[in-house]
């Protein structure tokens, strides 16, 4: 897989500079600029039209394209028997390029932006500021924004809401909350990045004529979580496949949170790791024993103990984090893992732990390693300025590890700069035990081979629909007990692997 296989262009998603260059490159190969205006325009209406009856319309037009596109959206609903009207933030004269001509093409006065306007609307199309907004939404279009949302008013936003930063999600002063978000081309990073997300209600992508062609020249390296990207990679059995070939994963197991490991390891078996080893202080060990069957459990008390277990070449993969406790044992067993240059799951306390030195987990990472923080735990290693996005770019890129940063938004990341981000995790989700579940669900696929890109991409993908098959209620054991199901649906997916 690389970020031009056919898969991760269709579910590419491009900053507001990456969408500009797109344009350009669109125009530069002889589809004039109004071409794809009148496209985008056509589209915001041709959605409209489909989701509500005609009725009374507002249209709010701000100086640049995507008030633009807002006049071509008027006018076409206008011909159609719509009853709009049309409020222009600034001069109509001042307009330029493309967005001057789509406003020529309007036959109506347009109003001048104020609250008032909204008066007599039923529906308002936002099409005042486009995802490339560079300043906070300040002075009449900030008051009217926030009026949209006092009157609750239906909000169709053209492109992104006004006020959302598309590369981040961030809200820039303000923005509405859409009904529906028509974009085009490809979603932009803060379609999916909160609180983007949730200011633009049902997002449509539109196609209006851009090149495809243009994304070679781009190569966009970040993409949305899909299995159309990474559903290759997947390690199903194959018919001569035994436990031993599956991979054998091992646990580290705390002494006192012992129901973090166990849900990492019953996660772990559920997803297919061949076989699951925890390894238990012996205080511990009768809990481990009683509570996981078909899961083996070994008496590790000491650091030496721990290096025997991990000197067993068939033991493939390894996770230490989830209920190990910030101690200077966990800190000593993370770096005889990775020293082991075992495929690697780093999770919650093996993270805080080097909290007072994170460049001494960073020299040790050598091998494919992913580490699974909440924002929490990511502030205790990395810098936290910027997006979420940002800033787990630019942690994998620092640590050498896959960087999966979790939340409703969970993004994952890799040293080479490619990027996910997920938008299927249910609320649900945000309960106690859901991350050692995602820990040990990672660790599944690593030790059965999986690279640790689409690795991590996977499992996250797959919590979540397992999640969303529960519902309310749920408990992080049900993840577990739903996996099953999520797994068929995903099998289903796959191509039928060729015999012979």
């Amino acid at each position: 897989m690389t970020p031009l296989s056919p898969a991760w262009r269709r579910h590419a998603l491009l900053s507001p500079v990456e969408m500009g260059e797109a344009d350009r490159l669109t125009i530069a190969s002889g589809t004039p600029g109004i071409e794809l205006m009148e496209s985008a325009g056509r589209a915001v209406a041709d959605a409209v039209a489909r989701r509500w009856p005609v009725r009374p319309l507002l249209v709010l037009c701000g100086p640049g394209n995507n008030g633009g596109d807002g006049f071509v959206a008027a006018r076409i609903l206008k011909e159609r028997g719509w009853p709009v009207r049309l409020a222009l933030f600034g001069e109509r004269a001042a307009l330029k390029g493309d967005a001057a001509m789509a406003a020529e093409r309007w036959p109506e006065r347009a109003e001048p932006l104020a609250v008032a306007a909204l008066d007599g609307a039923a529906l308002v199309i936002d099409a005042l500021f486009g995802a490339g907004l560079a300043r906070p939404i300040d002075g009449t279009p900030a008051e009217i924004i926030a009026a949209l949302d006092e009157r609750g008013l239906p909000v169709v936003a053209v492109d992104v809401p006004s006020g959302i930063d598309g590369g981040s999600g961030a809200v820039r002063g303000v923005a509405p909350h859409g009904r529906l978000t028509v974009t085009f081309f490809r979603r932009k990073p803060g379609h999916l990045l909160l609180p983007g997300r949730e200011h633009c209600g049902e997002t449509l992508v539109a196609p209006i004529g851009t090149a495809a062609a243009a994304l070679d020249r781009i190569e966009p390296s970040v993409v949305a979580n899909h299995p159309d990207w990474w559903l290759g990679a997947v390690p199903w059995p194959r018919p001569a496949a035994h436990k031993y070939s599956r991979g054998h994963a091992l646990i580290a197991g705390g002494a006192v949170m012992t129901g973090a490991a166990r849900m990492a390891a019953r996660a772990a078996m559920r997803l297919g790791a061949g076989l699951v080893t925890v390894a238990a202080p012996a205080a511990a060990f009768p809990v481990y024993a009683a509570a996981l069957t078909g899961i083996i459990v070994q008496p590790a008390d000491s650091l030496d103990a721990f290096r025997g277990l991990l000197a067993d070449p068939r033991r493939n993969a390894v996770l230490i984090g989830p209920g190990a406790g910030t101690t200077p044992a966990t800190r000593d067993k993370t770096l005889a893992i990775l020293a082991a240059r075992k495929r690697v799951v780093l999770d919650a306390d093996a993270l805080t732990v080097f909290a007072d030195d994170p460049a001494a987990l960073f020299a040790a990472v050598s091998s494919d390693c992913i580490m699974t923080p909440h924002e929490g735990e990511f502030a205790r290693l990395f810098d936290t300025a910027g997006s979420k996005l940002e800033r787990a770019r630019r942690a994998a890129q620092t640590s050498g590890a896959v960087v999966l940063l979790k939340g409703s938004d969970t993004v994952i990341a890799a040293p080479d700069g490619r990027a996910a981000i997920n938008e299927n995790a249910p609320p649900d989700l945000a309960t106690a035990g859901s991350g050692d579940v995602l820990a040990g669900m990672v660790l599944a696929l690593l030790a059965q081979g999986m690279p640790a890109f689409p690795a991590a991409a996977a499992a996250v993908w797959l919590h979540a629909d397992a999640a969303r098959r529960v519902g309310a209620g749920l408990v992080a054991e049900d993840v577990i007990d739903a996996l099953p199901a999520a797994l068929a649906a995903l099998k289903a997916r796959a191509p039928e692997p060729r015999k012979g």
